[in-house]
């Protein structure tokens, strides 16, 4: 048993880094582990974050995360001595800092330093050691981070390719399959899901799941939607996301394309116990994505056993087999996407894809990622 300390956000923060955290804690613990979290008390500054809100609506947080100490303002430096104190304090065998952008990188990277002072080694489980959407000095910021750390989780080719890139090429990594998220719970019922989200019974229906940015590529679906409609008229689309950047662009498509009645547009944060209803409803997951390294969209479809359609981006085509768990097009290419979404419903796919979908959500469990970790340590 190994004491070790992970830092991130968890409850009531929300999102996937927060449920990513969440889960980090849970798998180590459920191993055998002391596990100490530590949040945050500011994570964003409110002007610099682009939904509507930071916090789950309501909920009890987890039980391992349940009283973790809200420690690290992200923009105020006498938060992140404090929250190095009480580190050194726990004595841990390791921190472990959940990382996805710079912007925590100065925290982060001083947190690091002054466990290293007092021999305690930092590992980061990195989501992104780079962003999709880049700024000036995000390779430097990023760099002062990893720098201070030991070690490295990565979840696919291209984030290891990042930390060799700003670590050096004798980085210790170790690589795995993002793991399932099993915090949703059971499926529910198609039929039931669709009169739940008013949707017809027979009609193939296609998910975009997840808050929207450039990169995620809803563009590139809603371009693609008049072509599966002259091919499968009564097809519709489910979006359920926050938007995060400009709503008119995507609704000015809609317009375009006459989309209005195939379309069906929860424009929300989704909360946790409604997840299972989108999910349920849906034939098909689709990531029409421009850039990306990993996907949690992609494991709660595995979870849920849902068929998926995804561009050959980042580690996307390395999780989603193409033909086995799903279709995989190139991105940026809307007439492919929908050449495999009309193959998807024509070809009735739906039951052979699922059953590979139900394969990687065994390769994918939870402990893959405890596993890692502890190797890291020994």
């Amino acid at each position: 048993m190994a004491r070790i300390a992970v830092v991130g956000p968890v409850h009531p923060y929300r999102g996937g880094i927060a449920h990513f955290t969440e889960m980090t804690v849970e798998v180590l613990a459920r191993r055998g582990h002391d596990v100490r979290p530590i949040s945050f008390s500011r994570q964003y500054p409110e002007m610099l974050f682009p939904g509507k809100t930071q916090y789950e609506p309501d909920g009890e947080p987890p039980d391992e995360v349940s009283g973790a100490p809200r420690l690290i303002d992200s923009i105020r430096p006498w938060t992140w001595a404090k929250t190095a104190a009480h580190l050194a304090r726990l004595k841990p065998d390791a921190v472990i800092f959940q990382y996805w952008m710079p912007f925590f990188a100065p925290a982060y990277g001083l947190i690091a330093r002054w466990l290293r002072r007092k021999g305690i080694p930092s590992l980061a489980l990195v989501h992104n050691a780079l962003p999709h959407e880049r700024h000036l000095f995000d390779a430097q910021f990023s760099r002062f981070f990893l720098a201070a750390c030991d070690s490295y989780v990565v979840m696919s080719d291209a984030v290891a390719a990042d930390v060799r890139s700003l670590c050096g090429e004798d980085a210790v990594i170790e690589q795995i399959e993002h793991p399932v998220y099993e915090r949703f719970g059971e499926p529910v019922d198609q039929a039931d899901a669709r009169r739940q989200l008013h949707l017809p019974d027979e009609a193939p229906v296609l998910l975009f799941f997840g808050f929207i940015r450039e990169y995620k590529g809803l563009h590139i679906l809603l371009e693609a939607m008049p072509r599966i409609r002259d091919a499968v008229p009564e097809v519709r689309l489910v979006i359920a996301g926050e938007v995060y950047d400009d709503p008119e662009r995507y609704r000015a498509l809609i317009r375009k394309h006459e989309l209005e009645e195939a379309v069906d547009w929860h424009n929300g944060y989704i909360p946790g116990d409604e997840v299972p209803v989108f999910f349920g409803a849906a034939d098909l997951v689709v990531q029409p994505y421009v850039s990306a390294t990993q996907s949690g969209v992609a494991q709660i479809a595995f979870h849920f056993e849902t068929p998926m359609v995804v561009t050959d981006v980042g580690g996307l085509a390395e999780i989603v087999p193409d033909g086995e768990a799903g279709l995989v097009v190139p991105p940026e290419n809307p007439d492919a996407l929908a050449d495999a979404v009309i193959r998807f419903v024509q070809e009735d796919l739906s039951m052979p894809l699922q059953v590979g979908a139900r394969r990687q959500k065994q390769k994918h469990a939870p402990d893959r990622l405890g596993e890692a970790v502890e190797r890291l340590l020994n």
